[in-house]
């Protein structure tokens, strides 16, 4: 049995997901937390809060590692840790630290740094002639403004440190511009208290399907599990609307798409990780869009395990833990499943979702999670904002998606509006 520190989570689906990856393999984990009552939420209907599965549930100042390091030392003198891990992106750099800090394994703290500032994942990857799109960063308004000019328009203009697609947003002119730069400029901190970088990221808009290479490195060695699609809504945002492991691709797109992929986690040096590399299909061949050293979030790895018997959160335990992970596929019934979210494009508080009475009943569903009625609901400009997701499997072929497409479609919000 290991003992792992998890310091931090998402409150999503991972939230749950690393808890259980880290129960079933018969590990344990001590928790460590700067606030909370963040995570004092109730738990989905039906099941017990991933919290309570904990050994132990410290806080400390997680957003101030200078300061944490030495008490993460003492607890460790006491507890005894065998891996750091997180299902944050926040506070993935400060785990790449503690994991050397402590002399456990992980990834070097500089390539998981390099990943989470977009900015830095652009430099490091054109020096190492892995294809992104034109871009500049720039300090503010004034400089992105001129460096629009040489880019041209239309281009897409996001924050560096920013996750689930905030404020990242397409603009087709000046004053479109301007006013995404107003809006990132009126966030100035995370979600979790911690100051953002002052810069923003602007690039040429690229044409083209976008897909994310799922990869696992562990001694040295990538290995690619697979290749899932997506699906964009919310224009000017992009809000991700819908998944489908594996993605119904010509054999020469996959393997350029798992190449460049690949080639991006190498010029990362990112080892020691399960990564989630988002990548647009242009018609001048791939093109990065980011690296996400961490598994891939909106139920992407639970698509993944419903068609390969593959648990990639459990990956995640077992390579953090220093271990050689078995990646070998089993046949689960299962050709393809999809996942399809309710997008909201409206705000008020929800009175009810029509529609979904029947959903439970139907053989070819995984799953099915709704917010509740009295909910507040705004129009969606992230992937934070989704009234629930249908998930469901075709054991035929690449059938899920429409499949899902389909029982989304009979499903109604009705939304009060303020």
């Amino acid at each position: 049995m290991a003992h792992l520190l998890v310091v931090e989570s998402w409150v999503g689906s991972m939230s749950r997901l690393l808890p259980r990856a880290i129960r079933e393999g018969g590990h344990e984990f001590t928790f460590l937390t700067r606030d909370l009552h963040h995570y004092l939420r109730a738990a989905p209907e039906g099941t017990a809060h991933p919290l309570l599965a904990a050994r132990n549930v410290l806080t400390a100042e997680t957003n101030d590692v200078d300061t944490l390091l030495p008490v993460v030392e003492r607890l460790h003198r006491a507890l005894g840790f065998d891996a750091v891990v997180t299902s944050c992106d926040y506070y993935l750099p400060a785990v790449a630290r503690i994991a050397a800090r402590l002399g456990l394994p992980g990834p070097t703290p500089e390539s998981v740094e390099n990943a989470c500032r977009k900015d830095i994942t652009r430099r490091v990857l054109g020096e190492a002639g892995v294809p992104g799109p034109r871009h500049a960063v720039c300090a503010g308004r004034a400089e992105a403004v001129e460096a629009a000019r040489e880019l041209g328009f239309p281009l897409v203009v996001k924050p560096v440190d920013l996750c689930a697609g905030m404020y990242v947003r397409r603009v087709d002119d000046e004053r479109e511009l301007s006013e995404a730069c107003r809006a990132i400029d009126g966030f100035p901190s995370n979600a979790r208290g911690q100051l953002r970088a002052p810069v923003l990221l602007l690039e040429e808009f690229l044409e083209g399907p976008e897909v994310s290479v799922e990869t696992v490195s562990s001694g040295g060695t990538t290995q690619v599990v697979g290749v899932t699609d997506k699906s964009l809504g919310g224009a000017p945002a992009f809000v991700e609307t819908g998944h489908m492991f594996p993605a119904a691709l010509a054999p020469a797109d996959l393997a350029a798409a798992e190449d460049t992929a690949t080639r991006a986690v190498g010029a990362l040096g990112l080892d020691a990780v399960v990564a989630h590399t988002e990548i647009k299909l242009t018609a001048a061949g791939p093109r990065v869009v980011e690296v996400n050293p961490r598994p891939a979030g909106n139920r992407i790895t639970e698509l993944i395990r419903h068609v390969t018997g593959l648990d990639l959160a459990a990956v995640c335990v077992e390579v953090a833990l220093g271990r050689t992970p078995d990646l070998r596929r089993r046949d689960t019934g299962l050709r393809s499943a999809a996942v399809g979210f309710l997008v909201p494009d409206t705000a008020g508080t929800l009175e009810s979702i029509e529609g979904s009475s029947r959903l439970h009943a139907l053989e070819d569903v995984l799953e099915v999670q709704l917010a509740e009625p009295g909910r507040p609901v705004k129009a969606a400009g992230s992937n934070n904002e989704y009234l629930g997701h249908v998930m469901a499997g075709d054991a035929e072929g690449f059938g899920a998606r429409a499949r899902v497409e389909s029982l989304l479609s009979g499903l109604r919000p009705r939304v009060a509006v303020r």
